[in-house]
């Protein structure tokens, strides 16, 4: 009975993540617990997977009809729909956030405004031109494989910055405000599996540098948020999956 219980809870702490993280549908049953959704996190990178496969999926259909680029193209706007844009939005606001303000308080205020400065639409514009160009660059054979462990790795390095940063925000009415206690070393466990998985499917010499380029990009942009905001907000995160996404396929791109 108790470990039915224990299944029962982190199977809705699983589909909690999907459906806070993606648009994915989920049973109407699990509601939006604040509570839940805190042990939600460590899932995002098993989420990154479903989006991943998703991206994989229509990549492999799409090149049966039409040219790589193309069917690059429809992969990542798949993975785009699936999502909302959900952490291409948490990287337009950080960046509209430290690059326009000079303070805590301002760059908090920034991130908070639903309006798109200059910075945002940079950041998002060179997000997806880089990914597009660097996803249409790899093998085709590869390139299933690279979506899958692309957005799970990164959905990892985001909640890294769970485990070892404190929450920006004091305000009780942030939405990212049940994702602010610090994520525990068994809750990191278990995103750190469901990121391992699809490296499997990589050659070493394909997956380390790939790795190594994700955790850089996630530690300059970690630490530009520490020494602005003193910590992480849900937006931060978003960023950080962005950029070490970014980070991943750089990696993957290096020429031998």
């Amino acid at each position: 009975m108790q470990r039915s219980g224990l299944i029962r809870r982190e199977l809705d702490a699983f589909l909690g993540a999907v459906g806070y993280f993606t648009r994915l549908p989920v049973p109407a049953r699990l509601g939006h617990s604040a509570a839940a959704l805190g042990q939600s996190a460590s899932y995002l990178p098993a989420v990154g997977l479903l989006v991943g496969g998703l991206g994989a999926l229509v990549f492999w259909l799409a090149a049966q009809l039409w040219a790589p680029p193309v069917a690059v193209l429809l992969a990542m706007a798949a993975t785009l729909y699936a999502t909302g844009a959900f952490h291409e939005d948490g990287l337009a606001d950080t960046a509209d956030g430290l690059g326009g303000g000079w303070d805590k308080a301002k760059i908090l205020a920034i991130m908070k405004d639903s309006r798109v400065g200059s910075y945002g639409v940079i950041a998002v514009v060179i997000a997806l031109l880089g990914k597009f160009a660097l996803l249409a660059g790899l093998d085709a054979a590869l390139l299933p494989w690279a979506l899958l462990a692309g957005h799970a790795v990164s959905r990892f390095f985001a909640v890294s910055l769970m485990a070892f940063m404190d929450y920006a925000r004091d305000d009780a009415a942030s939405k990212a405000r049940p994702l602010a206690a610090r994520l525990g070393v068994g809750r990191l466990a278990v995103a750190l599996l469901f990121a391992a998985l699809p490296l499997a499917l990589l050659a070493p010499g394909q997956a380390l540098p790939a790795v190594a380029l994700a955790a850089l990009a996630t530690l300059w942009l970690a630490a530009k948020c520490r020494r602005w905001l003193g910590g992480y907000t849900g937006d931060c995160l978003g960023a950080a999956q962005q950029v070490a996404e970014l980070g991943f396929y750089l990696g993957l791109a290096l020429r031998a």
